[in-house]
């Protein structure tokens, strides 16, 4: 990464001028940068901005998809969101709403803040299908990789305005160039060092700084961040096709889905993706109160565009079922008037070209259903017309007439074997033109209904991935206890190791046992277990930090995964767990029942090969807690075998 030059940026930022978050935003941020932040101190802090509380909950909601019960409290919220991401949901919301404009006369702040809700939301359900980053810190990372932009247009409004005026001159130089002359600075570098100075992790700032440049980054050995950086690329160009005007869409969807093969995403589960992401953009609108606007189904955006009827005959068109666009192509202009009454009296849509170069360009543009060709023309004949045509993917299903003098077999031969449908012999004979036609028409008819089954074939392909998509959430979900299950927690540990490996922060993890809990469904029924275990996991959450994820790993056995963590914060975070366990009021019948939990901690050292090494010595820990009489914790690690 080459970022802004630390000198400069401190400038900027002593200035004062810099976007940066007010207000709960600011409190809510400076808490989560502690330690012995609590989940009720957390959720007490975000409770004081009640429109922050619903986009928290709407945004856990989001991320949650899928799952039996809709989200409805502040602490699941931030349980399932978890400190970064509400950290930098903060961040982002409160800059929507403080800079919602400004004096920067050429920038255009409703579409700044529209781009960069779609963006956010984009990015969003692009990582869920390619695991580059969690979903929730994601929708931030969205929200604010532009906002580079905004800081110039906020620092140097005047010579922002002017700059963004030069970029819309003819043969004008791109944004990030007339930036970097005028201010020795570009917005994609002032983005990163922005999100840096947050906090944000650099494995999303450097993303951010080359995702409009994806050609000088050097990703290729790191799968995270290339994954990462093209999802910023793809997240991007959906934005721009959902503020797009909407003649202009359709042309934006070629690069669409090859941006999509870069993240190997089917062109059916790509529009679906995208049709969620614009449904998401307007409810997202309607509550930030940022402008959006309806988009087309990304499927009917696939498809050809209708050529448009001639002029003076809309009443027309359309009417007839018969009705075809068809395109005569012949250097004899005699020859095309007489097609041309011919085809025009049956009825139908007729284009002309005078030669196969033009009928080439003009071809690809209305993608006519048949083609009356000459085989003799002065540039590019019928035969090399077909042959090229035959090579694109419109091209192949057009029905293409040869117009020939010449009926010696080799010479047909030749003409079958470019891609020739039929061929018909000068002089033309009316008649026999018309049947040839009705030929043509029942292949055209018969193409049509293959494409309208592998239509269906993809809309269910599409449903379907979607259907697999949330059935992999509920799969990852305990039905009981609504905690994350075991394969959840082991695919979230490994993520964790990778991460503090390469990043050198520490990692702790829990294993937590409730104590005697055979006793109570021996004693009171598998019942009164189940509903004693809900409320233990409940308490047990409720002691939890914001960052930190507990999973059920079977039976009464739990396991907690607390990030950016050192072993005395986790124990701190531990005690309080057992406390609120220890202070449940659970009953059986007219029995008060006492419930109880045993807690062994780990941290992860040199000596550690891989994650399970770590949740071995955390069970370690949990054994001796047990041997010391329950109801406490203890860790193996530290100076020695400690219990708490």
């Amino acid at each position: 990464m080459e970022p802004i030059d630390l000198a400069q940026f401190e400038q900027l930022k002593a200035t004062g001028d810099l976007p940066s978050p007010k207000g709960a935003a600011l409190a809510i941020i400076r808490l989560t940068q502690r330690d012995d932040t609590s989940l009720a101190d957390l959720a007490h802090a975000v409770k004081a901005d009640p429109a922050f509380v619903g986009r928290l909950i709407k945004a856990a909601n989001t991320v949650h998809a899928g799952a039996r019960r809709p989200i409805a409290s502040i602490q699941n919220a931030l349980i399932v969101l978890g400190v970064p991401a509400v950290r930098s949901m903060a961040l982002g919301f409160s800059l929507l709403s403080n800079f919602a404009s400004g004096s920067c006369r050429n920038f255009d702040y409703p579409r700044f803040w529209s781009r960069s809700l779609a963006f956010a939301v984009a990015l969003q359900a692009l990582v869920k299908h390619t695991h580059a980053a969690p979903p929730d810190e994601a929708f931030s990372v969205g929200l604010l990789a532009h906002i580079g932009e905004l800081a110039l247009a906020t620092i140097f409004p005047d010579d922002y305005s002017r700059v963004l005026a030069q970029r819309r001159e003819p043969q004008a130089k791109s944004l990030l160039e007339l930036e970097q002359t005028a201010f020795v600075m570009t917005h994609d570098a002032l983005s990163a060092a922005m999100m840096l100075d947050w906090g944000m992790p650099r494995v999303f700032a450097e993303p951010v700084f080359h995702h409009e440049r994806p050609e000088s980054a050097t990703f290729a050995d790191d799968p995270r961040q290339h994954a990462m950086l093209w999802s910023l690329v793809l997240a991007g160009h959906v934005a721009d096709i959902c503020l797009a005007a909407d003649a202009e869409r359709r042309a934006m969807v070629p690069q669409l889905l090859r941006l999509g093969e870069q993240l190997s995403i089917a062109p059916e589960t790509l529009n679906a993706l995208c049709d969620q992401v614009a449904r998401e953009w307007g409810e997202w609108g309607d509550i930030l109160n940022v402008r959006t606007c309806a988009v087309p189904l990304f499927e009917d955006l696939s498809k050809p565009a209708p050529a448009p009827p001639p002029p003076g005959d809309m009443a027309a068109a359309g009417l007839d079922a018969n009705r075809m666009r068809v395109l005569v192509v012949d250097d004899d202009a005699s020859m095309r008037a007489i097609l041309k009454a011919m085809l025009s009296g049956a009825g139908h849509d007729v284009y002309e070209a005078v030669d196969g170069r033009q009928a080439f360009e003009l071809a690809l543009e209305i993608q006519p259903q048949i083609m009356i060709v000459d085989w003799l023309m002065p540039t590019m004949d019928g035969i090399e017309l077909t042959r090229s045509l035959r090579q694109t993917k419109v091209g192949r299903g057009v029905y293409i007439l040869l117009l020939t003098g010449l009926e010696e077999d080799d010479k047909l031969v030749e003409a079958f074997e470019a891609g020739v449908d039929d061929f018909m012999s000068k002089p033309l004979k009316p008649r026999l033109l018309a049947a040839r036609l009705r030929a043509g028409q029942r292949v055209i008819a018969l193409q049509q209904e293959v494409e309208r089954d592998r239509e269906e074939i993809r809309h269910f392909a599409a449903e379907l991935a979607v259907t697999n998509r949330r059935l992999q959430e509920v799969a990852l979900t305990d039905a009981l206890t609504g905690c994350p299950n075991r394969r959840y927690a082991m695919e979230r540990l490994e993520q964790e190791w990778a991460a503090c490996s390469r990043n050198k922060r520490p990692l702790t993890c829990m294993a937590i046992d409730i104590d005697f809990f055979k006793k109570i469904n021996d004693g009171h029924g598998h019942d009164v277990g189940d509903a004693a275990l809900k409320q233990i996991a409940v308490a047990l959450k409720g002691g939890l930090r914001a960052q930190d994820v507990i999973a059920r790993m079977g039976g009464d056995e739990f396991l907690v995964i607390c990030p950016d963590t050192d072993l005395a914060s986790a124990a701190i975070c531990a005690e309080r767990m057992r406390k609120a366990v220890e202070s449940l009021h659970m009953a059986a019948g007219n029995q008060q029942l006492i419930g109880s939990v045993s807690i062994g901690l780990a941290t992860r050292d040199d000596g550690m090969e891989d994650a399970d090494a770590m949740i071995k010595c955390a069970d370690r820990g949990l054994y001796l807690a047990k041997q010391r009489g329950r109801n406490r914790l203890a860790t193996v690690q530290a100076h020695g075998a400690t219990t708490a």
